[in-house]
Parts: structure tokens; sequence; C-alpha cells
């Protein structure tokens, strides 16, 4: 049986990022190679499953308010899909959604075709030029960006009118979504509600790792034996299989080596998360296990794509997130199947819990018809229809969301995503006090000179956090 109750992760540890969904580089590796045939099953599947529960949601949240004046309210709207599928399951939800207004509000569906940061770019400066949607969709790590930019709207006032619950969903995108600037902690402020949730994931090559004699990493896992020194055991034997076989492959983005500090026990910032904390005995920990494998030979070569030798069949284990799992099921032509993160010494996976929402331009005509969308949008059964594309995982902490979720397969062990929530993971979110984008420019190259040997771990203890203080106006 699946666990069911989600463990609340500590919001003072909240950091930054993604999405699901969620961060800039973690779209940039998501599943954007699906062939055409998995595109066009997932979108029929999900048209197919739209057309009733979509229309009965909207007719129930949708206000039928034209404002008096002839013809409907266009009400125009925006996410970044990761590829043809995902573009068309969001076309057909709106399609639906489109229907069940009637004559009072029309939508318009626009997916967003740049990735990473120059998405979020672009909508900055087309809400300067008035060309903005009405709704889109942005990673966690923007919300404090568009925030004290006033580019989006506090949706509070009409949610509190209507006695909107927001306790369904997971409490740790709510702390940023409800965070008031002024007060410093979370108030009567909502900035937009999740679209989905994400955590990582080893995906495996099980043809790969049985050929090589190791343990089954979910064998492991089960038995609580899923450690730094089973995972290293695992790495080496798939790389003394020789040849172009690496045990271990990741992208080199803020999260991956985020995963080896927070499993020891450390982190990039302090409690309240107003300093840098990437000097720590613990953070540091993290950074020399991670530096232990490039040296070792055990993985792709940093700063190259691990996905592409995954799904070649060179590549033991992976590690992504949700979204890599369309490119999985149309691509990988082995058995292959997930597996919660390697346990490290500070006591848990040391995962992330990705996200990204649904928010409002400041700008809009028709906030109230705005409002209506992101609701109609963020339903539990409008979520599911997007998770069974494969991509993400319900924001809303229900058993009927996590039991849904468990159904769309492949991977099989789809519990090893909800083992990751329930971990304690660090939750995307932006730095309200400081510079996500500059802090993580700094400390990016920083980490690249080190598993490079252009810098040693001794120097970048010593100078990393006055040289990222930067971000913090230092």
């Amino acid at each position: 049986m699946h666990k069911r109750k989600m463990a609340a992760v500590a919001v003072a540890a909240s950091l930054v990022v993604v999405a699901c969904g969620g961060d800039d580089e973690a779209a940039d590796t998501a599943a954007d190679t699906a062939a055409d045939t998995a595109a066009d099953t997932a979108a029929d599947t999900a048209a197919d499953t739209a057309a009733d529960t979509a229309a009965d949601t909207a007719a129930d949240t949708a206000t039928a308010d034209a404002g008096g004046t002839e013809g409907a309210v266009e009400v125009r709207w925006r996410t970044r899909p990761d590829n043809d599928a995902e573009a068309q399951v969001y076309a057909g939800i709106g399609d639906q959604i489109d229907a069940a207004n009637g004559d009072a509000v029309t939508l318009s569906y626009e997916p967003g075709n740049n990735e990473g940061s120059p998405y979020q770019d672009q909508l900055v400066t087309e809400i300067a030029n008035g060309t903005a949607p009405d709704v889109f969709w942005i990673p966690g790590t923007d919300i404090a960006r568009f925030q004290s930019e006033g580019l989006i709207l506090d949706l509070a006032p009409l949610a509190s009118a209507e006695g909107f619950d927001i306790s369904e969903f997971y409490p740790e995108p709510m702390y940023h979504l409800t965070f008031d600037p002024e007060a410093g902690a979370p108030g009567d402020k909502l900035w937009g509600l999740p679209r989905d949730v994400s955590t990582f994931a080893l995906y495996l090559n099980n043809d790969l790792i049985a050929e090589a004699g190791a343990d089954d990493p979910r064998a492991l896992a089960a038995a609580g034996e899923w450690n730094w020194e089973t995972f290293a055991e695992v790495a080496q034997a798939v790389t003394d299989l020789g040849g172009e076989n690496k045990g271990f492959a990741m992208n080199s983005w803020w999260a991956n080596y985020g995963y080896f500090m927070n499993a020891a026990g450390g982190g990039f910032f302090n409690e309240d998360r107003t300093e840098c904390a990437l000097d720590t005995p613990e953070a540091i920990a993290g950074v020399t296990q991670m530096k232990a494998v490039y040296d070792g030979g055990l993985a792709v070569a940093w700063g190259e794509d691990g996905e592409a030798p995954w799904k070649a069949g060179t590549v033991g284990m992976f590690i992504n997130g949700r979204w890599a799992t369309p490119g999985a099921r149309a691509d990988a032509g082995f058995s292959w199947d997930v597996v919660e993160l390697p346990t490290g010494p500070g006591g848990t996976q040391g995962n992330w819990l990705f996200w990204g929402a649904y928010v409002v331009n400041a700008n809009t005509e028709n906030p109230q018809e705005a409002w209506d969308l992101v609701k109609a949008l963020t339903t539990a059964d409008t979520q599911a229809q997007i998770s069974e594309l494969g991509a993400n995982i319900p924001s809303r902490q229900s058993d009927a969301a996590i039991d849904a979720f468990l159904g769309f397969t492949p991977p099989e062990n789809n519990q090893a995503f909800i083992n990751g929530l329930q971990d304690s993971p660090t939750a995307e979110g932006p730095l309200w006090t400081g510079n996500w984008p500059e802090y993580d420019s700094v400390m990016g190259a920083a980490i690249t000179a080190v598993v490079t040997g252009e810098r040693t771990i001794e120097d970048f203890q010593a100078n990393i956090c006055s040289e990222t203080a930067v971000a913090f106006g230092g």
C-alpha cells in the first residue's frame, strides 16, 4: 500500500527554483523529444477525459459577466509546455472550459515557445508593452521578481470574497504564494495557485544494471539500504562494463548539485534564507561527495546532457524530475523504472519540491474572469488530466490525487516520487530578500570550477559566501 499522509516540509528550509516543473533549467532538460505517437495518445486521452470534468468545473467557477457590453470577455492564457503533447492537452482543457462558459467568456490559449528564463523575460517585456496574456504560468523561483515589480495581481480579495480554500494545496508552494513582503512572512496575500509539483527520482536502466550484476536499487530502497554507499556500488558496477557505459548522469544546474548538499544536511542558505550557507561543513560534505563521483569516472562528464545517453542505453541511473517521464516513455528502448534518491548522511534524500503557479497579469482588464480561469485550471480533475501525460504530480494533496497519479504508468514505481514528497524535500521558491538569478549564477560557476578541478574545495569553502554576497546587496 502506498503512503497517503503527506509530511509537511519545514517552510523555513524552503528554497528556490522550478518547477516543475519546475525550474528554468529543469524545463530545458524536460521531455521535449517525445515521439508523435506518444504525443497524440496522451493528448487524445486527456481530451477524452477532459470534456465532462472541465465543463462541470468551469460551470461552477466561471463568472458569466460580459460587463454589459456586446460579445464575450476574452481571457488569454499561457503556459510553457515541454512538448507538443503537453501543449495539446492544455489547449483541449482550455476548449472545454471555454465551452462551459457559454457566450460570457472566450478563452484563448497560447503555448510559450521560449525555454528557460527567456520565457519569463518575454512575459516581463509584454506586460510593460501591454501585450501580455491575462493569466500565465511562471516557475516558483520567479514569484518574488514578478511581485516586487508589480507585474502580478494579488488575488486575496477575490479569493476571500468567496471563501476560497487554499488548504488543499501543498503548504510549501502556498508559503510563497501567500508571502507578504512587508511583513516578511505569509499573510493576507495570494499571488496565484500552484499548477503542479514534482520531485527528483533516479531513472533506471534495469537492463544495464542487471547486466552489470549490481543490486537492484528498487530492492535496496525497499530494504532501507539505498544510500550513498550502495549508490556508488551500483554506479561502479555499471561503469566497469566499459565502453561508453557510465553508472550515473546528471545535468549541471543548481538542483542537481543542491541534492548532494541537502542530503548531507546542508543547503544553499541559512534558516531564514537571508544569507549564504554554502560554506557550512554539511554543504561542503555534499560538494565533496559529488566531486568524488566525477573524479571516480562514474558519471557522464560534467556539463554534458545526461538525458540523451540514458535514453541511448549507456547510463545506469539518471537524476531528473517527473517532467522526464514523457520522453522516457517515448524513447527508452530498454526496461526502465524509477527509484527514490539515495539517503545521504543528513538522514534524508535531500530532494526538492518543484512547483510553478498560475498568476494573473496585474494589468488585466478582467480580473474576475482571470481568477475564475486560475481556479478552473487548478481543480483536482484538471490536474489529473495533466498528470496523466506523465509530466508532473497534482499540487492538491488529496488521497484521490495520489491514487490517480500512482496509476499513470510507466514508470511502475511512481511511489518513488510520492516518497520524495514525504521525505522533507526543500521547496522551490524565490529569494524574497535577495536576487536568486545572481546567486545562482555565481554559485553555479564556482561549483563548475570545483568539479572540473580548476578550483579546490578549500578555496570554495573559504570564499564562496563572500562571492555570493552580491545577491544580497553586499
